[in-house]
């Protein structure tokens, strides 16, 4: 992966933050656009799209939550919160508003930037990458469902379902093997990669959506099982 070939927007109203981090992620190669706040991001991400965006919470004129939802409303752009260690409920919050990952605060820059470009990497794999590149996958068919990694792509019984990239890796990982159970663990090193630590709840909340977003098309959807103490599983047909 060619870290110049990538845009980021970095979104807090803590100066020094934004600076820091901007050096650093130009130091490798990436082209950065900074915002102190909400609104401003908002209209520069919607006039010139960027291919990840890092979101502070607390934030001035349009906080970190709702700048996250009015995004999710006209896109799947991959995106990272940043959050202070006693915000919990934020973090949360944040997941099932659709964000893809989370960092609390203070944090290494270093890992910032691994998580960046896990991300990345992540959103890569799932979509063609341009006109005229090469698919990075087929069509998955699980009943109703149907997974097309070349378009980035989920189908429930012919209607669209809007999945970030996180959500899309984690349906695909539980619809490979029906019946099959997948702990929180497997479905960690499924969507985020095994170097990565993300905590448990972090894969209920994604879950959750998911599910949110299924039922929204079909009130009766329950493919997705939940064994409690133990993980989820894809319901065999």
């Amino acid at each position: 992966m060619e870290p110049t070939k990538h845009t980021i927007a970095l979104v807090d109203d803590d100066r020094n933050i934004l600076t820091s981090v901007q050096m650093t992620l130009e130091a490798e190669g990436f082209t950065v656009r900074t915002y102190t706040d909400g609104e401003s991001a908002l209209h520069g991400i919607m006039s010139r799209p960027v291919d990840l965006a890092v979101l502070d919470i607390k934030m001035p004129r349009m906080d970190g939550m709702e700048l996250l939802q009015r995004l999710r409303s006209r896109s799947q752009l991959p995106v990272i919160f940043l959050s202070s260690k006693d915000e919990e409920v934020d973090q949360l919050m944040g997941l099932r508003l659709g964000a893809d990952d989370y960092i609390t605060k203070p944090f290494s820059q270093r890992l910032l930037l691994e998580r960046i470009r896990a991300l990345l990497r992540r959103n890569e794999a799932s979509r063609v990458e341009a006109a005229g590149g090469q698919a990075t996958g087929g069509t998955m068919v699980r009943g109703d469902l149907s997974l097309d990694e070349t378009r980035h792509q989920c189908l429930w019984r012919g209607k669209d379902i809007q999945l970030t990239v996180t959500e899309f890796l984690l349906v695909k990982a539980l619809a490979a093997r029906p019946g099959l159970v997948k702990s929180r663990d497997q479905l960690i090193d499924a969507a985020y990669g095994e170097n990565i630590y993300v905590d448990d709840r972090t894969i209920d909340s994604h879950i959750k959506r998911v599910r949110k977003k299924f039922r929204q098309v079909d009130e009766e959807f329950n493919q997705i099982e939940t064994l409690y103490g133990i993980g989820y599983r894809y319901k065999e047909e």
